[in-house]
């Protein structure tokens, strides 16, 4: 029992605690990791030996605080463990410090992938499913989500036009294409959707919408008027659009782009310049890409009349959402506003007193401040003067520049001498034992006063 309580390498108790406990805990609690529980405290002790047995070991005593409140509005960390997953590991960092704490996680979206499970669980809507194509034309089938009260449709563009179906290695943005978006929303149309919300982040294209207009009809065509397939390498070679072909009712129906990306269609901060690399595009794919979306611009101010290449959110999802705009005249809404108006964060915010918003992605970098999740996160703790904690896997940017824009403090689970692959794959625990960590420190710190 002296070489257990010898061993012990961190030990947080007050000083009525009394140490023969201790060793006590450290014989019948041998040899795996537990949590006990007591009126007064919360006891926990975790082996540090190999396999997690063993000496030494660390043992930590914490005294029962006044309950907190939480609220969690976290993104996934791609290619790792979804939003839901993220707020469950939060959580459990969290309980370990407060037993008691009061916890409400949102599922919410930027308008990308989880978007309609964000919708699902506000809402509670009616599932549907129809076949449809993935960005490489193959056959799929994918769901969409309908309220037959109001005929409105709420569909996720990454289901059908999304990187998520596809491996690393056929990223192919260049014959990538939004067809399966597009014939998703004529067969909604054609089951009664009168209201279309299209959340539009999380794409593997940069085709302008050519994709979505095609599958209602549109047709694009080349100098000797030739129709071209509604690719992103075809951008260039449009010469004019016919729109004698619609198959639906266009303007009877109301479209919503739902997405928080702020950039113009073409041009430095265009969706070829900004976002074509992380979808696989290769040497002069950019420049291409960035020339084709200029002539769609030009061509569609010639034949149609609409020119909005320059307006904000024009650029999301490859130029989806200026496909959307002029071909179905949809109007662009925030997608973080829009979430947190179904799942009613202003009531939660209004009716509990919040000591903290937990939000986090994946990598936290300059085009987090661009118009994603975690930045309609930040505008909702100035609002309502409440600090936010975000987490993250990788920070690529200094840590004034989220404080710059209300942050308080950013946590990230990837450290030197571990590798990516280990940070991805161990998400939840790595998050779970950050928030923990913070958390307990903080009455040390005085960090709750900071805002």
């Amino acid at each position: 029992m002296a070489n257990g309580a010898e061993n012990i390498s961190k030990t947080v108790y007050p000083k009525n605690f009394n140490p023969l406990t201790i060793c006590v805990l450290s014989v019948c609690m041998f040899p795996f990791n537990c949590f006990f529980k007591s009126k007064d405290y919360n006891v926990y002790l975790e082996r540090t030996g190999p396999n997690g047995r063993g000496m030494p070991l660390t043992l930590q005593i914490i005294p029962k605080c006044p309950n907190m409140n939480f609220l969690l509005i976290p993104d996934k960390f791609k290619n790792s463990i979804s939003a839901k997953e993220v707020s469950a590991a939060i959580s459990r960092g969290l309980v370990k410090v407060w037993s008691q704490c009061n916890i409400t996680a949102i599922a919410a979206s930027d308008g990308g992938d989880g978007f309609l499970e964000a919708i699902q669980k506000s809402q509670n809507l009616e599932e549907r499913s129809v076949e449809t194509v993935d960005p490489l034309s193959r056959r799929i089938i994918s769901p969409y989500l309908f309220d037959g009260a109001t005929n409105t449709a709420y569909l996720e563009l990454a289901n059908t036009s999304g990187v998520q179906l596809l491996k690393e290695s056929e990223l192919d943005i260049m014959n990538a294409s939004t067809l399966g978006t597009g014939i998703m929303i004529g067969k909604a149309i054609e089951r009664g959707a009168r209201t279309i919300y299209l959340g539009i982040g999380g794409s593997a294209t940069n085709d302008g919408g050519m994709g979505i207009a095609h599958a209602l009809g549109y047709r694009f065509l080349d100098q000797m008027g030739n129709m071209l397939l509604p690719v992103g390498k075809n951008l260039p070679k449009i010469c004019g659009i016919e729109s004698t072909q619609l198959s639906v009712e266009l303007d009877h129906v109301a479209f919503f782009a739902v997405n928080d990306v702020s950039n113009p269609l073409y041009g430095p901060h265009g969706a070829a310049h900004v976002y074509a690399e992380q979808k696989g595009a290769k040497n002069d794919d950019m420049d291409i890409l960035d020339k084709g979306l200029e002539n769609l611009a030009k061509i569609v101010k010639k034949d149609i009349g609409i020119d909005m290449a320059k307006s904000p959110g024009s650029g999301a999802a490859g130029g989806a959402a200026y496909g959307l705009g002029v071909f179905c005249r949809a109007k662009f809404i925030k997608g973080t506003d829009f979430i947190f108006e179904i799942a009613d964060v202003a009531s939660i915010l209004e009716s509990n007193k919040i000591d903290y918003i937990v939000t986090g992605e994946g990598k936290l970098d300059n085009q987090t401040f661009e118009g994603k999740l975690i930045k309609g996160v930040m505008e909702l703790g100035r609002r309502y003067q409440i600090p936010v904690i975000a987490i993250c896997g990788k920070l690529e940017v200094g840590a004034e520049l989220p404080r710059k824009y209300g942050i308080l403090d950013v946590l990230e689970i990837h450290h030197s001498g571990q590798s990516l692959q280990y940070s991805m794959e161990n998400a939840a625990i790595l998050i779970e034992k950050e928030i923990y960590t913070y958390f307990l420190d903080l009455p040390k710190t005085d960090k709750h006063h900071k805002i």
